[in-house]
């Protein structure tokens, strides 16, 4: 009987081992929602890491979060290293390229809960008299990785993220446009 069981259960181990690691290695999760603001106004929320406390899906997770600064003050080159609870880890966020009204393209590094790299683009469209924003994140997952995002649905919660930021960004552009700022 016993054996049975160990057999069962090795089986079952191959079986995930197989399903995890047929899952594709690179991701790409995006979300898309339009703003009745100016590109220019959108750009300037996310182009400067300084403004993303008001809307970043994340920053909300843990208020106490060390957040520092490197760089310019906005655009290329501009850093925010940021170190918090077992919710937001640890790491470091980049722009590495930045068309003012146009594109901010980020490198994130993380660090703690695990390492890795992911790329994260946001793409700013007029229409009308609003701002079609893209929120795009990819990357490469290793089989912990894409069996962490397998058991977790990974995916979308990562999607889930980037859509509350996109409500909240949405909120905080509209806001500033309202008031004219």
């Amino acid at each position: 009987m016993l054996r049975k069981i160990l057999i069962g259960l090795a089986a079952l181990i191959l079986i995930l081992i197989a399903v995890v690691a047929i899952q594709p290695s690179d991701f790409r999760v995006e979300r898309t929602t339009k703003i009745a603001a100016a590109p220019a106004d959108v750009f300037a929320q996310v182009n400067d890491f300084h403004k993303w406390e008001a809307w970043s899906p994340w920053a909300k997770l843990d208020p106490a979060a060390k957040v520092t600064f490197e760089g310019p003050e906005a655009g290329q080159g501009a850093v925010m290293n940021w170190a918090g609870n077992d919710k937001v880890g640890e790491g470091k966020l980049t722009i590495v390229e930045s068309r003012p009204s146009d594109l901010v393209k980020t490198k994130v590094d993380f660090v703690k809960p695990f390492e890795g790299t992911s790329t994260s683009q946001f793409d700013f469209k007029p229409e009308g008299d609003q701002t079609e924003v893209t929120w795009t994140m990819s990357g490469h997952h290793n089989f912990i990785d894409k069996a962490f995002c397998l058991v977790m649905n990974g995916r979308k919660m990562i999607g889930d993220d980037m859509e509350k930021g996109l409500s909240q960004l949405k909120s905080v552009a509209e806001g500033a446009n309202a008031a004219g700022t």
